[in-house]
């Protein structure tokens, strides 16, 4: 190997050739995922729509090339044993891959473009996905070390919101980042990454989330964020919380905040060890303070849609106060959503917390608060019968 070519630049040389079919998707910022299901049929998303191309590969061995090359690169197994793979590109996109029988059409490749730019509150802002309000108690809840759970589905934006929420971290903590295959992209200096490890062909060496998220309590962590919680991890990040590791924060899917709670109760669950169902629950509802749920619209726009504190149980059921909820208020011509992300005009119960540290609600919050008790008032006044 010739002097100041690195083994990265090789790989990322040859993956080149053989990426080159959807080489131009790769440059066109407007896409952000690429889709393909065997040689003739590939599809991108753009603007959150997907849509075909009349890009092909020239035949399935030139897939299956580009799938082990992947393979390769990552240092890991694919073959018919190990059908499946997820992976990176060495520009950081993320790769999952799946080969036949597993697949019947043939092999198929998900890319998820990584962009090395960084999304920020103001970009958020820009694309209508949040309000500057929900972006500043956002922030207070960060910085007063709440534990944040970002929920929603496939393609909703989870990724791209914890990035920002975890720029909102004080730069002057200790962070540990926890991820299958890392994408998060976080600025402050003192950061941990740690990425989990599949098991070689003998069954050995494998390193799972839960592995690392135990290490990680070991290594003196101001924060722990992990990318998405999937497994029984849930469970020890569920009880780290419980015994003051605040300020978690980390993804998971689910439709509602609601749906968000099942979603946690049933992946701790899948841990190896036996609770009573009152006890997880009362766990889970004292560890997490806020979820907050993204969708993606029909139009292809990923927009904040609840705000939510997670209460104390009543009567062994999950209690939730929404503090922010996105009201649609139709289409224009173009078939985009109308609508705003507004508060609730109720307050969190970690209000005093947010005041101590010396930080403020936004005003529309406090507005909204006060014209609720106004008509909360009015409300008691008129049921009230005259004396």
């Amino acid at each position: 190997m010739e002097a100041g070519v690195t083994l990265e630049t090789v790989f990322a040389q040859t993956l080149a050739l053989y990426l080159r079919p959807v080489q131009a998707f790769l440059d066109d910022p407007a896409v952000s995922e690429i889709l393909i299901n065997g040689p003739d049929e590939i599809f991108v998303e753009m603007g959150g729509k997907l849509q075909p191309t009349d890009a092909k590969f020239d035949h399935a061995d030139h897939v299956f090339a580009l799938a082990k090359n992947i393979a390769q690169y990552v240092g890991r197994t694919l073959d018919w044993e190990n059908p499946l793979l997820d992976g990176r590109l060495p520009n950081g996109s993320r790769v999952h891959i799946t080969l036949p029988p597993v697949a019947r059409k043939g092999i198929c490749i998900a890319i998820r473009k990584f962009f090395r730019e960084a999304l920020t509150v103001e970009k958020l802002l820009g694309f209508g996905s949040i309000t500057q309000p929900a972006a500043d108690f956002l922030d207070a809840c960060v910085k007063t070390e709440m534990n944040v759970i970002i929920a929603g589905g496939t393609g909703s934006g989870k990724t791209s919101l914890l990035n920002v929420m975890s720029s909102f971290i004080p730069n002057d903590q200790r962070i540990i980042v926890i991820e299958d295959s890392t994408e998060l992209q976080l600025q402050q200096p003192h950061l941990l990454y740690y990425e989990t490890r599949p098991s070689d062909r003998q069954g050995r060496g494998e390193v799972t989330i839960r592995h690392l998220f135990r290490s990680a309590m070991r290594m003196r962590p101001d924060r722990v964020v992990i990318g998405e919680v999937r497994g029984g991890e849930a469970l020890d990040m569920i009880q780290a919380m419980v015994s003051g590791h605040k300020g978690s924060m980390s993804t998971t899917h689910a439709s509602t905040p609601r749906e968000t709670l099942s979603r946690i109760e049933t992946l701790c669950l899948m841990g190896d060890v036996e609770m009573p169902l009152w006890a997880l629950r009362s766990q889970i509802s004292m560890a997490l303070d806020v979820i907050v749920q993204v969708s993606r619209f029909h139009d292809g726009s990923r927009k904040i849609t609840h705000i939510s504190e997670v209460l104390e149980l009543n009567d062994g059921q999950y209690q939730l106060r929404d503090m922010f909820v996105f009201k649609t208020e139709g289409r224009d011509e173009d078939g985009r959503i109308l609508g705003q992300l507004e508060p609730t005009g109720r307050l969190p119960t970690f209000a005093e917390q947010i005041k101590v540290a010396g930080l403020r609600f936004p005003k529309d919050m406090l507005d909204a608060a006060r014209a609720r008790r106004a008509e909360r008032e009015r409300r008691r006044a008129a049921a009230t019968p005259p004396a």
